[in-house]
């Protein structure tokens, strides 16, 4: 058994199990490719509550992504996420709606700091064990955004900077991340977990790092929309780093809607002191 099964994984097939009682391999399909503003339209409505949509990932992550085909996107789930989803439910309905991806499950590549009880890891064991204790700005503006943190996702490790001869898609704690479209056809890197995961709608949408093409390679070889921000327009503290000159966070998501509005979430609104790139685009 794979280390990231133990834990936060077992936890949410746990969780999960209550969405396939009545069949063991059911696989939800309801509300694929659905965008966020149809999500937000039918919670709005009452139709829907982020944590029967945190649910349904959480479902289709252990049906599709570590069972099955074995898309092997998905590095680490979040023991926190029904609690987040319950959270935005009530302050729903208490009229209070805080962003575009309230609510929302959402995915973090595995070297974006999250404060609380998942890893950021890279996708090499050196970094297992010693949890971030803050969350990175762009998390902290998801969490002030409404948005559900779902999990992690799978990278080259040390996002391709591991050696000239890294394999895209493939770390040491997270094994190989596979091509939904075809399971074995490379994925691209280093983003690769994160454009796999949207593709195959285990997540509304997930973010990404890059430093030379490891959003927009992933986004294209597997049919989602990615968005690479202007260097400073998302801040990069709290996530390893690369290159200070190059490096930059941004979203997958199945239609450049969704990628906009999670980007919109995501950008830095004021100067971040820990990342001064942040300093040099307008803000506002």
């Amino acid at each position: 058994m794979r280390l990231r099964m133990i834990g936060s994984l077992f936890i949410a097939a746990m969780l999960a199990s209550t969405l396939v009682a009545e069949d063991k391999h059911a696989v939800p399909d309801r509300f694929n490719e659905a965008t966020v503003a149809q999500l937000q339209a039918e919670m709005a409505s009452g139709h829907l509550t982020s944590e029967e949509l945190t649910k349904y990932y959480l479902t289709r992550i252990i049906a599709l992504d570590q069972n099955g085909p074995g898309v092997n996107a998905v590095i680490e789930i979040n023991p926190d996420a029904l609690v987040m989803a319950k959270n935005a439910d009530m302050l729903r309905r208490h009229g209070t709606v805080l962003g575009p991806l309230h609510g929302i499950p959402v995915l973090l590549k595995d070297n974006i700091d999250t404060g609380d009880k998942m890893q950021t890891s890279a996708g090499s064991f050196a970094l297992v064990g010693m949890p971030a204790l803050h969350d990175s700005t762009v998390a902290a503006n998801l969490r002030a955004g409404g948005a559900v943190i779902l999990g992690k996702t799978n990278l080259s490790e040390w996002a391709n900077f591991r050696s000239f001869e890294s394999i895209s898609g493939w770390s040491g704690r997270g094994g190989q991340t596979n091509n939904p479209y075809g399971i074995n056809r490379n994925p691209c890197g280093s983003s690769s977990g994160s454009a796999a995961a949207a593709s195959a709608n285990f997540a509304t949408v997930s973010f990404g790092s890059e430093t030379d093409g490891s959003i927009v390679c992933p986004g294209n070889a597997n049919g989602v929309a990615a968005i690479k921000p202007t260097i400073g327009l998302t801040s990069r503290a709290g996530v390893v780093p690369i290159s200070h000159t190059q490096d930059t966070i941004g979203p997958h998501g199945r239609t450049v809607a969704d990628a906009a509005a999670a980007l919109g979430v995501i950008q830095s609104r004021t100067f971040d002191g820990r990342d001064p790139a942040t300093g040099g685009v307008p803000l506002g």
